[in-house]
């Protein structure tokens, strides 16, 4: 991953996760995979299933799965996420994303992405007294 990323990056996209997240009850994760074998999509399934499916109160986590190898990105939202934001908003974040990583630009593409994300959240999920933080905001790797 360390020539799609930088430690520095990887650092400021936790800091970007933090920040989207504090707008919101919404949870944002980024799983960074490198298999080569088998369907994307499906991979990017399980590993929601595995870090994110039903472990949100409000079931309002976002999952980015990014194959950096194959230039392959699959975002996840949870049921309740899922019934409040059109796929629309998906479509365009994907699309941001994608051109951001036909230029190399992995890490100024993700940014982006969760903070929009997060202002979305905000409009669904507001802030309601205490908010905890439901899932890591590191990001994890296969």
């Amino acid at each position: 991953m360390s020539h799609f990323l930088t430690d520095y990056q990887m650092a400021s996209l936790v800091e970007a996760i933090k920040t989207a997240e504090n707008q919101s009850s919404g949870e944002i994760r980024i799983h960074i995979d490198s298999t080569t074998e088998g369907h994307n999509a499906e991979i990017a399934f399980e590993v929601f299933k595995r870090l994110c499916k039903d472990k949100t109160a409000e079931k309002n986590a976002v999952l980015f799965h990014v194959n950096c190898e194959q230039q392959y990105l699959t975002i996840i939202g949870d049921e309740g996420i899922h019934q409040k934001v059109h796929q629309q908003f998906w479509d365009k974040i994907h699309d941001e994303i994608t051109a951001a990583f036909s230029k190399t630009q992995y890490f100024e593409g993700l940014r982006n992405a969760i903070l929009e994300t997060g202002v979305e959240l905000k409009k669904h999920f507001p802030i309601r007294g205490e908010n905890p933080n439901e899932l890591s905001n590191e990001i994890t790797f296969s």
